[in-house]
């Protein structure tokens, strides 16, 4: 084992002194993604109703011992993730207090270490061409930085997809057959991240299973494979027994008796075409979809002409086999009342870059294709430099603007005028809502300055010192209309300021007597 990791490191070092150029761009290229992925979370962090539930959630497991068997809930009604993101994310709250920064910057470290698998696919499969191309394309492309700044279960699926595809890639060029415990293992926890994606690495990893039946290992390791699959099952399975087959009878409620894999999916097909379309140039060109088509259909062009070449080489069909799988799933799938995100093809956004960038590789094989390739990188750059700086320095004073700079600039004012005055309550209107971000984000900070005490914020019980808190409704206003309607009732406002799209409010409670 020690020899091994010598002989690595030894080839790594020989490979970079060898090709010094290509890993001194390849550094700033990492460096700028990172830099992309956490300058100013702590003002532009989106910190809303998914970020404060899963907060909660952690919090209770280092606060109040409270495990969990479970993850966050899926678009389908009744339907849990497992709990691989929560205890993912756990030991950087706990390490920064609660704080949602560190969880989120980690979470750029995992999306940037994407960027660099994409140079290590792109160059092992294809060309150090195709590596840099897609690492660029990955790093600074808009939309996968703002994916990659979520502070949400589908984000460390940038990774595991981008692994599955490196342990299958081994797999197929005749690695150890240890790769297929690691393939199933990825398939399983990705899974857990991301069900809308995960759940098509299944079927992937079946025609993979009978594609590459020549390679399979011997019992044992199928055993071991199915075994690793297994284990990321079993918070689920458990929670599911113990809470009386709940989360069964829900899958088969959604599945079975609301059908919602049918066969016509020409009812659908337009809907899924645009989204099918919007993601695929999006992570390119976005807001220039006809220069988006004129390379998509260039760099397909090139994959069409060269297939004979390529044909030797097991890339492309995994790739091909990345994608055709969910554009066919997504076809079928019509539940969730037929809707369908963008972000439910997270698993699939980094595959597509990287079957796009080999395209682009093969055509800087000739003059005409190099011209092309660059005048590509040059649109892109230009483009989402652009796009980039714009939302980095973005303010946070905006009249509908609402992110984790003027969320805690109105929390910590409420702590800062309660200070020296009586216990207080707080009562939040956010749409959709249910307010967990401020729930998490009060007791957080309220915890963190005054501990047990909680700086005198009552949880249980009115007391006369209210403070109100709420957003724009910009969708629905008549919906906060009728909430402040309510709030005047109940208490009168004696001062008021506003940070962006919040504004919060000192009231005194009118007397029932």
């Amino acid at each position: 084992m020690k020899n091994n990791f010598f002989n690595w490191a030894r080839g790594v070092i020989q490979e970079v002194k060898q090709n010094p150029l290509v890993y001194f761009l390849l550094l700033i290229i990492l460096a700028g993604a990172l830099f992309v992925r956490v300058y100013r979370l702590d003002q532009l962090l989106g910190f809303y109703y998914d970020q404060g539930r899963d907060a909660m959630v952690i919090w209770k497991l280092w606060h109040d011992g409270k495990a969990f068997f479970i993850g966050p809930v899926t678009g389908l009604p009744g339907i849990f993730l497992g709990p691989a993101y929560y205890y993912l994310m756990a030991p950087f709250y706990k390490i920064s207090g609660g704080s949602p920064m560190l969880p989120a910057i980690f979470l750029g470290v995992l999306s940037t270490s994407a960027v660099f698998m994409l140079y290590l696919l792109g160059w092992k499969m294809h060309s150090r061409t195709a590596g840099m191309l897609a690492s660029v394309i990955g790093a600074f492309s808009y939309s996968l930085v703002l994916s990659s700044r979520w502070l949400s279960n589908p984000t460390p699926i940038l990774l595991t997809s981008l692994l599955l595809v490196w342990s299958m890639w081994k797999i197929a060029t005749g690695g150890s057959k240890w790769w297929w415990v690691i393939a199933a293992f990825l398939t399983g926890i990705s899974l857990q991240f991301e069900s809308s994606s995960g759940v098509f690495f299944i079927p992937i990893m079946i025609i993979f299973t009978v594609w590459q039946k020549k390679r399979l290992p011997n019992l044992p390791v199928v055993f071991l494979s199915l075994g690793a699959f297994g284990a990321t099952l079993l918070p689920q399975i458990l929670f599911n027994f113990r809470h009386g087959n709940i989360l069964f009878q829900n899958f088969y409620r959604v599945i079975v008796e609301e059908e919602s894999f049918r066969t016509s999916f020409w009812e659908v097909w337009n809907s899924r075409f645009n989204l099918y379309w919007n993601v695929a140039y999006s992570k390119i060109l976005p807001r220039h979809n006809v220069f988006a088509a004129i390379f998509l259909l260039l760099a397909g062009g090139s994959l069409l002409i060269g297939r004979k070449a390529l044909s030797k080489n097991p890339a492309l069909s995994i790739l091909l086999l990345f994608i055709t799988v969910p554009v066919l799933g997504f076809l079928l799938f019509q539940g969730n009342n037929g809707n369908v995100w963008d972000y439910y093809l997270t698993g699939f956004y980094l595959p597509f870059v990287l079957l796009f960038t080999i395209g682009l590789g093969h055509l800087w094989r000739n003059k005409m294709g190099a011209v092309i390739v660059v005048i590509f990188l040059i649109v892109f750059l230009s483009s989402h430099f652009g796009y980039l700086r714009d939302y980095l320095i973005a303010g946070v004073d905006g009249p509908n603007h609402i992110t984790l700079g003027n969320q805690m600039q109105a929390v910590e004012w409420v702590f800062e005028d309660s200070r020296g005055r009586d216990n207080f309550n707080v009562d939040v209107y956010v749409p959709p809502v249910i307010p967990h971000a401020y729930d998490y984000l009060f007791l957080w900070q309220a915890t963190e300055r005054c501990g047990d005490a909680l700086c005198g914020m009552i949880l249980d019980q009115q007391v006369p010192l209210l403070y109100t808190l709420y957003e724009v409704d910009p969708p629905h206003p008549e919906r906060l209309e009728a909430w402040l309607a309510r709030q005047e009732g109940i208490g009168m406002v004696k001062e008021s300021i506003q940070f962006g799209g919040i504004t919060v409010e000192r009231r005194s409670r009118i007397s029932d007597e």
